[in-house]
């Protein structure tokens, strides 16, 4: 009978977790109050084909990424230079599961990022990197701007002027 329970219960943790319960979780890192929303790539996917009229820019970094860092502040800026009408910013962290309270999260906080931050947990990369361009090599940084029916994948860092180069292309 003891043997019995001790399967069951094995058997019970691990059981996967119902995908319609756990669409997105919120993680607080201790002596935070910034919720992290994490998601895997079916969860990600709706965030990336928005249907509506603004250009969406959407950016995959990490804070362990040099280049990613660097051009970080060029996409925050990219919310005071348009309206939230007019474009929208949304920033996917690549960073490691373990590291989300005790880098990720600090880096958020401590420089004040305002865009829209999630994380991408998600093991199987070889369905979420070709499934988010054929062409991307899993490098980061990378980045999808898109309007509407026009989309286009870049696998490398900007400069501010290159960034916004790129994002008047999809204005008119």
């Amino acid at each position: 009978m003891k043997y019995m329970f001790l399967i069951l219960l094995l058997v019970g943790l691990s059981c996967k977790e119902d995908k319609n319960t756990a669409k997105r979780v919120e993680t607080t890192a201790s002596q935070s109050s910034y919720n992290l929303e994490v998601y895997d790539y079916e969860d990600l996917k709706p965030l990336l084909n928005s249907e509506d009229d603004k250009v969406h820019v959407i950016n995959f970094w990490a804070t362990w990424c040099a280049p990613c860092i660097r051009e970080l502040p060029y996409f925050e800026s990219l919310t005071e230079d348009f309206s939230k009408d007019e474009l929208e910013v949304l920033l996917v962290s690549l960073d490691f599961p373990r590291q989300y309270k005790t880098k990720l999260i600090p880096y958020i906080e401590k420089h004040k990022l305002k865009s829209r931050i999630v994380a991408l947990n998600d093991t199987d990369q070889n369905t979420w990197i070709p499934g988010i361009d054929k062409e991307w090599s899993g490098a980061i940084p990378a980045t999808i701007i898109y309007k509407g029916d026009k989309r286009k994948f870049y696998e490398g860092s900007f400069t501010r002027e290159e960034l916004l180069t790129e994002i008047k292309q999809f204005l008119n």
